[in-house]
């Protein structure tokens, strides 16, 4: 009997490699950078409920308000609620009535890591390029919890988390 099966599918390489991943966004919120700049942040987990690599892998997003208006790009917004279907002329009361609504939801996103500079230094980033609708519309994503001796990375999913301005590089 064989305690060890390797599988080379399921390898880390060091980060999350260029391509389409099936994601679910657990936790969507509104937040402001140290320069007071704010931002909608999505906070996404690729699917393991299908056949794909990086399962259980985080890609991060942000979309950000015009520091001239202080209003988020609503293209931005209404492409990526396209992509987790939600109805077209949906109308919200408030912004977070919106975030709340794509919280939970699934979709394909395709990432590119990219390299950018702000203040002389260098960060590298996997940076969402495209979001699309979900090619697997049930969803049966099993959470990482304690019962399955793992961590728990998603206890208290779809609330806010505190990040201190500090662990910011902007």
């Amino acid at each position: 009997m064989s305690m060890f099966t390797l599988d080379h599918e399921n390898v880390f390489e060091g980060g999350l490699q260029d391509g389409t991943y099936e994601v679910v966004l657990y936790i969507v919120s509104q937040d402001a950078a140290k320069s007071g700049t704010e931002f909608i942040n999505f906070k996404m987990v690729i699917r393991n409920d299908i056949e794909q690599k990086g399962k259980n892998q985080y890609v991060f997003h942000k979309v950000w308000a015009s520091k001239e208006t202080g209003q988020f790009n609503i293209q931005a917004i209404n492409t990526i609620g396209r992509a987790l279907s939600l109805p077209n002329g949906k109308k919200y009361e408030a912004l977070q009535d919106l975030l709340q609504d794509f919280t939970m939801k699934t979709c394909r996103v395709t990432v590119k890591n990219e390299t950018s500079e702000y203040n002389g230094k260098t960060y590298n980033n996997v940076n969402v390029k495209k979001w699309e609708t979900t090619k697997f519309p049930t969803f049966n994503h099993v959470f990482k919890n304690k019962d399955d001796g793992q961590s728990n990375d998603f206890a208290g999913a779809g609330t806010p988390v505190e990040i201190s301005d500090d662990s910011l590089p902007f």
